[in-house]
């Protein structure tokens, strides 16, 4: 797969096929994926908690706080879990901005596009009770959970959500002026 057609497939995946194991040369490529992504100057302030130990990922399922039950039957049904954790103290913060999040977030964008280019679904979860997973996976106090998705074969087919209007989210030069590809400045060369 080429770079933009990963991202143009990868979806929220809620869905897994039931009794499959994921293969472990895949999930090693997405585990390098994640760690070579940027960070607060290479300080690598989040780790990964990779979890396929079905008694947790039930426990960790009844943490999660949403308005449907997909996100924790998604947790249960794939075959493994992954727990983004990040270590404030490591990371910098300025002006309020604790970059342990960021960090975090491209580390597992890295894993979430790993993984599609895998052929495995994912499903960023951000809601859930801290406390119960950190006691369910013995993280430390200190640290701070960034987010977990599910990994697995995907069971459902689902289209792409529309495309936001570019005008609407991306703007040139200023705020609200809205870019187009007519009204930027591309360098040609030949």
């Amino acid at each position: 797969m080429q770079f933009y057609d990963v991202i143009e497939t990868r979806k929220s995946i809620k869905k897994f096929r039931a009794n499959t194991e994921l293969d472990r040369g895949k999930v090693m490529r997405m585990i390098d994926a994640a760690m070579k992504s940027p960070s607060w100057k290479n300080e690598a302030s989040c780790k990964f908690i990779l979890v396929d130990d079905d008694q947790k990922k039930d426990r960790i399922a009844l943490a999660i706080q949403n308005k449907t039950n997909e996100a924790s039957q998604s947790i249960v049904d794939a075959p493994m879990l992954a727990v983004v954790v990040g270590e404030p103290e490591v990371s910098g913060s300025i002006e309020g901005k604790e970059y342990y999040l960021v960090d975090g977030a491209i580390a597992m964008e890295h894993f979430v596009l790993a993984a599609t280019e895998e052929g495995y679904g994912t499903c960023w979860i951000a809601a859930f009770n801290e406390r119960k997973i950190k006691e369910i996976l013995g993280i430390p106090d200190n640290l701070k959970i960034i987010a977990l998705t599910p990994v697995g074969e995907i069971e459902e087919e689902k289209p792409h959500k529309p495309k936001k209007d570019v005008r609407d989210y991306v703007f040139l030069n200023e705020w609200n002026k809205a870019y187009t590809d007519q009204n930027v400045k591309v360098l040609v060369r030949h």
